[in-house]
């Protein structure tokens, strides 16, 4: 980056700039580095930041996934090689087999390999099925995306869908 010799203002209201500096506290960043790094992080980091650590709980696990699907969505063809480049540590199969699903999907979407490190990571011993209801296993068996039923997770919603 270029030496900075330019300022930006922007308004906000009192509760939105405590909970910057608050946020920018946490990273141990100033609010402008914090900011900065907020809008133009690459897209890398970004995929590494959210499938490091995911949350405890699968209900959590939903909003790290949507935040996932909305950069891969958003990515062209070559943003996106470059985010999946890297092998991220997974340690959880069950979010490791669904972070490969995704983007294998993303893959074929932009009619790009997926990259080599989804190959390693075993597919699920037991069927994880997006719902508790029998009576819909028919339909996610049916409606999961290639990716997906390869990975032994039957889900009917992937890249780019909102449920």
């Amino acid at each position: 980056m270029g030496r900075k010799n330019r300022q930006l203002q922007i308004r906000v209201t009192a509760a939105e700039k405590v909970r910057i500096q608050r946020a920018a506290a946490g990273a141990r960043l100033d609010m402008s580095e914090w900011v900065l790094r907020r809008l133009f992080a690459p897209a890398a980091e970004r995929v590494r930041e959210l499938v490091s650590a995911p949350p405890g709980d699968r209900a959590a696990v939903r909003y790290v996934l949507a935040e996932l699907n909305d950069l891969l969505t958003d990515l062209d063809a070559r943003g996106f090689a470059e985010a999946v480049e890297s092998a991220p540590v997974i340690e959880d199969p069950w979010f490791a087999n669904y972070v490969a699903a995704m983007i294998e999907t993303a893959a074929a979407l932009k009619m790009v390999r997926p990259p080599a490190w989804t190959d390693a990571i075993e597919p699920l011993r037991t069927p994880f099925f997006g719902s508790e209801l029998a009576s819909l296993r028919l339909h996610l068996l049916l409606a999961a995306p290639p990716a997906f039923r390869r990975r032994n997770l039957f889900v009917d919603a992937s890249i780019g869908d909102r449920i």
